[in-house]
């Protein structure tokens, strides 16, 4: 049996268009601050993209632009500006930053309320408290939106999570925690992995390992999430071998156009909500 396609892209464009007419709606626009540094052109691609998928649902931008060349005082007095300025809602800082500066501190220079990355500490803590309040990062967040959305049953289930990240597996494995799943994080450290893939009911990889995860691993009937972006001879592939694996597993997103879509989408989700709340809406 091949295994039912998780499409990030139509959920996503369907909460977008959910966005939309709520932004439509108001009369002051969210406004969401984008700070890119360096020449990275991944990055760049990135940020172009949400930039674009921000306007299309009315919510306005405000992009800060630097070189190599820029500084950790330079930045820091930015992120104060804009944690002062009552116009910007949310500060989405695009990572990696150049290898001079503290990226954590940087981060954690953002207004808790403005965060709307998930990635400040105070957020994070309301994360492992499972608070409601939590700003949660936005691709963890769209992978449980997803599999919600595919009336996934998380409770007493064995889930593996592939990699330790602050913005993917760390989070991603607190939000399955919180859904009452038996979580496993595994890491590059991790011995036997084949043994851990095949007792996963639900596997969420986001190591950046192009096609480690095998078909003959998974277990019958998981359900696979791939958050790993590779390339092989040009191709954009994930961390699963996708062809092999969909013959064992129940639900799968492809790569691309499965987790990527749901991660703008959680983004501009997190500015509308910071939106909502700085407004008492």
């Amino acid at each position: 049996m091949t295994a039912n396609i998780l499409n990030g892209k139509e959920l996503a464009l369907s909460i977008r268009q959910n966005l939309k007419q709520q932004v439509d709606a108001l009369t002051n626009k969210p406004c969401l601050a984008v700070v890119l540094a360096g020449d990275n052109e991944a990055s760049k691609i990135y940020v172009k993209n949400k930039l674009k998928a921000a306007e299309e649902i009315g919510i306005e931008t405000s992009l800060f632009l630097f070189d190599n060349d820029v500084t950790q005082a330079e930045l820091e007095n930015l992120v104060a500006r804009l944690n002062e300025d009552k116009k910007i809602n949310g500060i989405m800082l695009q990572l990696p930053l150049p290898d001079k500066i503290d990226e954590k501190a940087i981060l954690n220079m953002i207004s808790p309320e403005k965060d709307v990355d998930g990635f400040h500490p105070y957020n994070i803590g309301l994360l492992q408290n499972n608070s409601d309040n939590a700003v949660i990062a936005a691709t963890p967040k769209g992978i449980i939106r997803l599999l919600e959305n595919a009336n996934v049953d998380f409770e007493g289930k064995n889930a593996l999570v592939i990699g330790r990240s602050q913005i993917v597996g760390k989070p991603v494995a607190m939000l399955l925690l919180n859904k009452n799943c038996t979580v496993t994080v595994a890491h590059s450290k991790t011995k036997n992995l084949e043994n851990l893939v095949a007792q996963a009911d639900i596997l969420v990889s986001a190591c950046g390992c192009p096609k480690l995860i095998k078909g003959s691993w998974i277990k019958q009937d998981a359900i696979i999430v791939d958050v790993g972006i590779n390339r092989i001879d040009g191709k954009l592939c994930g961390d699963v071998d996708f062809d092999s694996a969909k013959e064992k597993a129940k639900l799968i997103t492809p790569v691309p156009g499965g987790v990527g879509p749901m991660t703008i989408a959680m983004l501009l989700e997190n500015t509308f909500l910071a939106y909502k709340k700085q407004n008492k809406l």
